[in-house]
């Protein structure tokens, strides 16, 4: 049977936020957050040890943002891992009018509401990261109605679902992991929207679409600065992209990157330590 490797992450100052955000990094197949500590999951077939995570938090030591750490390894059956993520995912209320939830759970909505079921399976974007809410907030503000929508890094695709439940015309969700693939799959048929989101496994570069109005990428500040001119390539005259997976200390990187290529920044949101950015180009 497969098998998952369990790290539980504690740290002194508590911050499960930036915690769970800088182990995204490694190729980790999920994390629950509670009250005190961080879980991380781990397909015990990847080569991905104690000391890689031991790594990320030393850094953060060197860094300041916490004293000390520890961490506990165990050893889970699918079935159990599986059991134990689904008692902690819940209902997401990220702003009035859009709601995540999963298909298990009951959710009465309010008039004007958009519900969007999502069944994580542990993939990153379910709505609990700040990160994702924020984008998810620019979204809602940025769509207009007819866009057509590029999601890069898409996960469980809950960004490009939420832009066509908001009006868009289409959404093009793409990511380099099959699981994420097919995460997105069964997600967008839980919506219905089989006909206007498609999930594809691809790369940005891999991609021969163009002039899209709205780009969205919830990553990480490394990816996107590498895939900056991709994003360039993919974007339509005077469109929009909305990045985030960024510290807010990440922003003058960005910022300088994209300002560069004939991008200017129109808006800049923030959660805790956590920033989302919008560009327009030029």
């Amino acid at each position: 049977m497969k098998t998952f490797k369990k790290f539980i992450i504690i740290t002194e100052p508590t911050n499960n936020d930036l915690v769970s955000g800088l182990l995204w990094q490694l190729d980790i197949d999920g994390i629950n957050e509670s009250d005190n500590a961080v879980v991380a999951f781990v397909n015990s077939s990847k080569n991905i040890s104690r000391d890689d995570i031991g790594n990320i938090l030393k850094e953060m030591i060197d860094e300041r943002l916490i004293e000390s750490f520890y961490i506990q390894e165990e050893t889970l059956e699918d079935k159990n891992w599986n059991e134990e993520y689904e008692k902690n995912v819940r209902v997401i209320e990220v702003t009035e009018k859009i709601v995540i939830k999963p298909s298990f759970k009951e959710y009465i909505s309010k008039p004007g509401q958009i519900i969007i079921t999502i069944d994580p399976k542990m993939s990153f974007g379910t709505g609990e990261h700040a990160t994702t809410q924020l984008v998810l907030q620019l979204i809602e503000k940025y769509i207009h109605g007819s866009e057509k929508v590029l999601d890069v890094g898409s996960g469980t695709a809950v960004l490009g679902i939420s832009t066509v439940l908001l009006g868009a015309a289409s959404a093009l969700c793409i990511d380099n992991d099959e699981w994420c693939v097919l995460n997105g799959n069964e997600n967008v048929k839980a919506n219905s929207l089989s006909s206007k989101v498609e999930i594809r496994l691809a790369e940005i570069k891999q991609i021969e679409e163009k002039e899209f109005d709205l780009i969205v990428a919830n990553i990480n500040k490394h990816i996107l600065l590498d895939i900056a001119d991709e994003i360039k390539n993919k974007i339509g005259k005077n469109g929009v992209i909305i990045l985030s997976g960024l510290l807010i200390i990440d922003e003058n990187d960005i910022a300088e990157k994209y300002t560069r290529l004939q991008f200017k920044l129109i808006e800049k949101i923030t959660i805790d330590e956590w920033c989302a950015l919008v560009f327009q180009l030029q």
